[in-house]
């Protein structure tokens, strides 16, 4: 009667198939692929383009930031280590004397620290679309800085220049106007 049981048992549990699909449930939010026009970038203005001609890492990186002008947050997020390399490119080449000052590198600065922020969130696997399109603005943000920064240094060098008086002493003890 043993044998019968166990037997039994041992058929039933053979003759039960698993029917048990596995589900795989991608999750995906649409809201990820939905395309958000950002602020535009200040850029470089036209008559200073001769002056950072030179600069191939900012030509580089401008024309890559243009991609984020309008872009959904899955394209963001995958351009978002291309981003942090070319930055710290621009970080790391020689730049043309005049902009090797303390105020430009703190732009600098800023805009490689939200290139790595936006680089680091792609590593979070439920990061929101809005958090995702708030971090794109700051980067874009601070680029704008940075190309402000630029043509406030150009615009003071051209000021200068353009205005630069001499004033010799003469034998009255006024100056005068060379």
């Amino acid at each position: 009667m043993k044998q019968i049981v166990i037997i039994f048992f041992a058929v039933f549990l053979f003759s039960c198939k698993n029917n048990k699909e596995v589900s795989t449930t991608i999750f995906t939010n649409p809201k990820l692929s939905t395309v958000q026009n950002h602020s535009a970038f200040e850029t470089v203005k036209q008559e200073y383009e001769k002056e950072i001609k030179g600069w191939n890492e900012l030509k580089i990186l401008t024309s890559f930031m243009h991609r984020f002008e309008s872009v959904s947050a899955n394209e963001a997020l995958s351009n978002a280590l291309e981003l942090r390399d070319l930055v710290k490119n621009l970080k790391d080449s020689s730049k043309p004397k005049m902009f090797d000052t303390p105020s430009f590198k703190a732009r600098v600065n800023v805009l490689h620290n939200e290139a790595l922020r936006l680089a680091d969130i792609t590593f979070i696997p439920r990061i929101k679309a809005e958090e995702v399109n708030m971090q794109v603005e700051k980067t874009l943000a601070g680029f704008s800085y940075l190309n402000s920064k630029i043509n406030a240094v150009l615009d003071k060098k051209y000021y200068e220049k353009s205005n630069s008086v001499s004033f010799k002493n003469n034998k009255a003890g006024f100056l005068k106007q060379k």
